[in-house]
């Protein structure tokens, strides 16, 4: 079995990808689904959470598993998906497959409100200290995340940590700016990609994904009646066109 690696966005943690997981009959030892440094523990010593020190750190959990299994596949959503194509641009010696859900590296996209408001000094900090996390499980429920596994992330938005690394990430990418440094390395990216895309996504529209795919040539798959959440929203859908690209290789 080629061997796998899910990165999880924001406010997201590894939850978030099982009932994707159960519908891809995932159980196995070349699985990987790490947490992001900071977002389910304390942010280790020295790991500064920026855009490029989760680059970095996810380059190393594919080097682990490209040591143990060779070439892997790796699977995105959210600022996952934006750091799994900065490790496809990276090393693409490490991969056999690139996919990503609903974010793209893209040099036009310049965020939506609450990735401006984080970007913000003052603003973002007042608004992780305001935001509850009854209120923060309430509202992604209604944008079709399960609810108990909404109930466990806004759980964990109680550690302090979390919202800080949040912060500290999206200021260093200028809330979600890209068109200066990594969207320069779009020619980088393998061939071998794919986009899945719910949509009705409010954060980040369709519109981003046909105008990447159509500038690229990277497959787009949308998932209709879904939102930013399509891998836990609609989990046999994503998993059949995840297996769909993973036997075209």
């Amino acid at each position: 079995m080629v061997a796998k690696l899910f990165l999880h966005g924001v406010p997201d943690s590894p939850a978030i990808w099982r009932p994707l997981l159960a519908a891809l009959d995932l159980v196995d030892a070349s699985v990987t689904v790490p947490a992001l440094p900071g977002f389910t523990a304390p942010l280790p010593e020295g790991v500064p959470a920026t855009k490029d020190a989760y680059a970095d750190w996810a380059i190393g959990q594919a080097e682990v598993l490209f040591a143990a299994h060779g070439p892997i596949d790796i699977v995105g959503h959210d600022w996952g998906a934006l750091i799994a194509q900065r490790v496809a641009m990276l090393r693409p010696d490490l991969l056999r497959s690139w996919a990503i859900s609903n974010a793209v590296i893209d040099p036009d996209y310049r965020g939506h409100r609450v990735a401006r408001i984080w970007n913000t000094p003052i603003l973002g900090e007042i608004f992780m200290a305001l935001s509850k996390p009854a209120k923060l499980a309430e509202g992604l429920v209604a944008q079709g995340m399960p609810a108990n596994i909404a109930a466990e992330e806004a759980a964990q938005w109680a550690h302090k940590d979390k919202r800080r690394a949040i912060l500290k990430l999206y200021r260093s990418a200028k809330g979600l700016s890209f068109e200066h440094d990594w969207a320069r390395d779009i020619d980088k990216l393998p061939a071998q990609g794919a986009l899945i895309w719910g949509a009705d996504d409010p954060y980040v529209p369709l519109s981003v994904a046909q105008r990447f795919a159509a500038n690229t040539g990277i497959p787009l798959t949308v998932i209709e009646g879904a939102g930013h959440w399509a891998i836990a929203e609609r989990p046999a859908e994503v998993a059949a066109a995840l297996h769909r690209f993973w036997s075209s290789l």
